[in-house]
């Protein structure tokens, strides 16, 4: 914790008053009243969609308040992020916005380059930057280039460009995501000698033994408004969490029951894939919907593209129908069953020129050629057919598949691996960004793959999607599988406390291979034991 003065002795370093945001749809911010103080750490805390990044915006001049106001230091603020950087308000977002093949130096003087007679004055260059590290506590030569530094040390570079400019309010958004645990430490000291000068620091994230070494208090938001602030010292995880959730999400189990007796068709033992995952292991069931969840973060992603052969290992297997692969490949894993859609579905899982029909049968073109030749006919067939079944929205198959919904587009990323015969579907956030509408049809899709004798393993970050979908979950935390829940017995608030690590869970290793057959739901409704390592 800090030695800053308690809260109550300092005046405000800025105050959101009666703030209302509308954006067409959504009401993002509802009546909003927010005080930080100098030196205080404050954990900004929220689902998605509670109002978190609209409020960081308002701070930072990015938006105005339709209604309400902001003031910085007393005065109202009227300009933009150019009047709120020079009022002292710093903002370093969760993607970071460095140059990656310049210097450290050079980054931290970008739009301020100290000049001499001869044009940029390298030497004053250096001399601040290295000023503005060892201010921070960090070991970073500041002639490095940026693309050598380590992700943690990349992420300090990010903060010190915002000190340099002697901010009075430092707006942290996830600052630690992208980071392995060990390199966590490095960014909060630096948010703790901050915070000992004097600087208010928002700190927005969900991991609470993060939040409870640094922070003073927590607001909690929901739904566009602020429910709560709550002292740290004094703070349960638990009721923090019914907070984020409200009412209606108290934790009434699913009707859903586990399946347990299908044939077991993936098992990973002991992955490692730096810098995230550290001895990942369980398994997935012929019938069963799997899920994934964990904190963003937390390695999901990086897990799903180690077992699809797209991220490199540095030890453990994926095993696929009793076929063990110590070092996958992409092409080996889909020759064994396994297919995957990308969390960056416009990014990565189609390929906007080509058509809908196109997308869906290059995961396995001999299926609709003939004599080493493309067969249209068998195209058209072997599409319509799966447009049908998965209820893709289109009056043309052969449209660009850009042309679709991102609901439809989804769809026909799943399509393509229904097209393949995979027998280990792995999906990964497959309902972000879609209508309620093709999010109800996804989990449809999911269980009808599931019900056809595959196996689904679903990566999601929103909490409240697991316990309708899934029959397993297990939670990802600090590199390993920390906790699994079996249906009937998944609840919202359950899954959430586990994933960021509330009081109640462990940082023990559960035992993640599918209960055995005579087991009840009754008794597996959670499992934790040691880690026998």
């Amino acid at each position: 914790m800090t030695t800053t003065p308690p809260p109550a002795t300092r005046t405000a370093i800025a105050e959101v008053r009666g703030a209302r945001k509308q954006y067409p749809g959504v009401l993002a911010l509802d009546d909003v009243d927010f005080t930080i103080v100098p030196g205080e750490v404050r954990a900004l805390l929220g689902q998605n969609g509670a109002g978190k990044s609209t409020l960081i915006r308002l701070l930072s001049g990015v938006e105005r308040p339709d209604v309400g106001a902001v003031a910085i230091d007393g005065e109202p603020l009227t300009g933009g992020v150019t009047e709120a950087g020079r009022r002292g308000v710093a903002t370093c977002y969760q993607e970071l916005s460095l140059i990656r093949d310049v210097t450290v130096a050079e980054n931290l003087s970008l739009g301020k380059w100290p000049t001499g007679r001869f044009g940029i004055d390298r030497r004053r260059m250096v001399r601040s930057a290295r000023a503005t590290l060892e201010r921070l506590g960090a070991d970073i030569d500041p002639d490095a280039v940026v693309s050598s530094l380590t992700l943690a040390q990349q992420q300090i570079v990010e903060i010190a460009r915002a000190v340099q400019e002697e901010p009075k309010l430092l707006i942290l958004d996830e600052p630690t995501s992208a980071l392995a645990t060990a390199e966590v430490d490095i960014v909060l000291a630096t948010v703790q000698r901050l915070s000992a000068e004097g600087v208010a620091v928002i700190y927005v994230s969900h991991r609470m033994d993060e939040i409870r070494q640094i922070a003073d208090s927590a607001t909690v938001m929901r739904n566009g408004r602020v429910i709560e602030t709550v002292s740290i010292a004094g703070a349960d995880t638990n009721r923090i969490i019914h907070l984020m959730l409200g009412e209606a999400l108290d934790s009434a189990p699913t009707v859903r029951r586990a399946r347990t007796d299908g044939e077991v068709l993936l098992q990973v033992e002991d992955l490692a894939v730096a810098p995230k995952l550290d001895g990942v292991t369980f398994d997935a069931r012929a019938g069963e919907v799997l899920g994934i969840a964990g904190l963003l973060g937390a390695g999901r992603t990086e897990l799903l593209r180690a077992i699809a052969g797209h991220d490199r290992i540095r030890s453990g297997t994926v095993c696929v129908r009793g076929t063990t692969e110590p070092r996958p490949t992409p092409r080996r894993m889909r020759q064994l069953g396994i297919g995957m859609t990308p969390e960056d579905r416009k990014g990565t899982g189609i390929i906007p020129g080509l058509g809908i029909d196109e997308n869906i049968v290059m995961s396995d073109w001999k299926r609709v050629s003939s004599g080493g030749f493309l067969a249209s006919g068998r195209i058209r067939a072997a599409t319509k057919v799966l447009g049908q079944r998965l209820s893709i929205k289109a009056d043309d198959l052969t449209r660009p598949i850009n042309t679709l919904s991102g609901g439809n587009q989804q769809k026909a990323v799943i399509a393509r691996w229904l097209h393949a015969d995979s027998d280990v579907l792995l999906l990964d956030e497959p309902t972000r960004g879609v209508d309620v509408q093709a999010k109800a049809q996804i989990y449809d899709i999911m269980r009808q793959v599931a019900d056809s004798g595959k196996a689904v393993v679903f990566v999601s970050s929103e909490a409240e999607e697991l316990p309708l979908a899934c029959d397993r979950v297990l939670v990802l935390r600090g590199g390993r599988i920390r906790e699994e829940f079996t249906a009937p017995h998944i609840t919202v608030p359950d899954v959430l406390a586990a994933s960021m690590g509330a009081h109640g869970s462990t940082d023990e290793t559960v035992p993640v291979h599918s209960p055995p057959t005579d087991t009840t739901a009754s008794d597996i409704a959670v499992h934790r034991v040691k880690d026998p390592s």
